[in-house]
Order: C-alpha cells, then structure tokens, then sequence
C-alpha cells in the first residue's frame, strides 16, 4: 500500500485540482464520478483525473489515505475536499467558488451560477 500513497501524495502534490475517479473526465464510469465531473468540467475547471479502477491498489489506496469511503475525491491543493455529495452541495451553496477562488483555481464564474440558477 506505500506505492499507492506515496503515488497519491505525489499527485496531489503536483496538482492543484485532482478528481479521484470511476473513468476518467471525458468518459466516467459511475453515475457520482459522472456528477463531479460533469460540474467540474462545464465550471472550466483545470484538473487533474485519476481512474481509479485502472489500479486496485489505487482505488483501496486512496480509501485509506482520506479515511473516506467512497469514490469520487476531490482534493484542491493537497487536500481532501469531499465527495459526491459534499462537492453538490458546495455547488449549490456558492462554497466550492469560495474554495476555488481563495485557491487560485480558475473557474468560469457564470457556468457557476447557471448551475445554482438551474437547481434553485
């Protein structure tokens, strides 16, 4: 299991914004993974993906390395933002902008609040 976290450390380290995934952003392979990055990738976000099912020991790997359970994982600048769920309802709350912004991630502000203004 060292391979994987020292694997996961480096990526992170070296990323800004990475998605831990089912698939991959252009084709996710589960129906979360599908919600994260399909928000994340109308947002214009620039980050980084990561199947996870390429890689058993990848996908327990990055289980244990958050302690949270379940895939997608976000993690802007090395750390851990949450999951499916988590990462909607930041959406919806205007409080990944928040995270993005105060990061120094870009992002395109008016895809943003056509998300809220479609599910408000």
């Amino acid at each position: 299991m060292t391979d994987a976290k020292t694997q996961i450390q480096e990526t992170i380290t070296a990323n800004h914004v990475v998605l831990f995934m089912k698939g991959n952003k252009t084709m996710p392979q589960c129906g979360f993974s599908s919600r994260v990055a399909g928000v994340l990738n109308y947002m214009n976000v620039d980050y980084t993906d990561v199947n996870v099912l390429a890689d058993e020991e990848l996908r327990q790997g990055i289980k244990d390395f958050s302690d949270w359970p379940t895939i997608p994982q976000l993690y802007v600048k090395g750390e851990f933002v949450g999951g499916c769920d988590i990462i909607t309802e930041m959406m919806l709350s205007g409080e990944l902008d928040t995270l993005l912004e105060e990061n120094g991630v870009g992002f395109d502000k008016e895809a943003a609040d056509k998300i809220r203004e479609a599910n408000g």
